[in-house]
């Protein structure tokens, strides 16, 4: 069974765009190129902030819901807490 990540990119517009994928890599390198998601039809991603792994297709599908209807405020909480646990 593959891993599924739940992912947030930190956009040019200073947008936060989730996403869910089976490589992190290679979706990022996609949006760079504006392939897939429209979204990325009028900015382009600036940095990879967060990443979840352990998922399943569909626990990542819940858990990407879960994060979008969060606040800017609390997905901004969420980036933080995982960078400073990666410290």
């Amino acid at each position: 069974m593959k891993t599924w990540f739940v992912y947030i990119i930190h956009c040019t517009d200073n947008s936060l765009y989730t996403g869910i994928t089976t490589d992190v890599e290679r979706r990022y390198k996609q949006h760079s190129l504006q392939l897939g998601a429209k979204y990325f039809r009028g900015r382009q991603p600036k940095k990879l902030v967060y990443q979840e792994s352990g998922h399943n297709r569909s626990t990542a599908s819940k858990r990407e819901i879960e994060i979008k209807k969060l606040s800017r405020a609390n997905k901004l909480q969420l980036i933080a807490k995982q960078q400073a646990s990666l410290l």
